[in-house]
């Protein structure tokens, strides 16, 4: 049997098996199914525990939690919280409160949803609060330091 062939097999013989798979399965079981797969692969884009400056806590969920840092000299990108997903458990609604220090350099606290330009929710020592609506698909809080030096202190509920 040639290659065409072989491979025309497999493909149906997959597109068969993944369909028998959703047989008996409703459109909101499936479509539930779908956004799990999304958010999981969603969280992979958040910045690892290991690899982070601070102590980070999830809430309910990865798009809640506290997280306390004391930076030196930091050059990077953290994506604290946040993820893919199409309808959030917890709904569309977030509310962000976050204290920020800068001694040396320069930090910016972010949000980017989607494809678009990350918007800056604090840039200079002081605090931010406000409740955010998040769109779906894609939506990160975090920081971005050039050679900052400092403190932030976030909660998300």
């Amino acid at each position: 049997m040639c290659y065409g062939k072989k491979h025309f097999r497999f493909l149906w013989v997959s597109v068969l098996v993944f369909s028998l798979t959703l047989v008996g399965c409703s459109k909101d079981e499936i479509l539930e199914q779908y956004n799990n797969i999304v958010q999981s692969a969603g969280n992979t884009a958040l910045t690892s525990d290991f690899s982070l400056k601070g102590n980070r806590a999830y809430g309910e969920d990865c798009y809640t939690g506290t997280y306390t840092a004391d930076y030196k000299d930091f050059s990077k990108t953290e994506y604290l919280f946040g993820g893919t997903s199409i309808e959030r458990e917890n709904g569309k609604d977030i509310s962000v409160s976050c204290d920020l220090e800068i001694t040396e350099g320069t930090a910016q606290v972010f949000w980017v949803s989607g494809s678009d330009d990350p918007m800056i929710l604090l840039e200079a020592t002081g605090s931010y609060s406000e409740t955010i609506t998040l769109p779906e698909g894609g939506n990160y809080i975090g920081v971005i330091g050039n050679n900052f030096t400092g403190y932030l202190e976030m909660n998300i509920e």
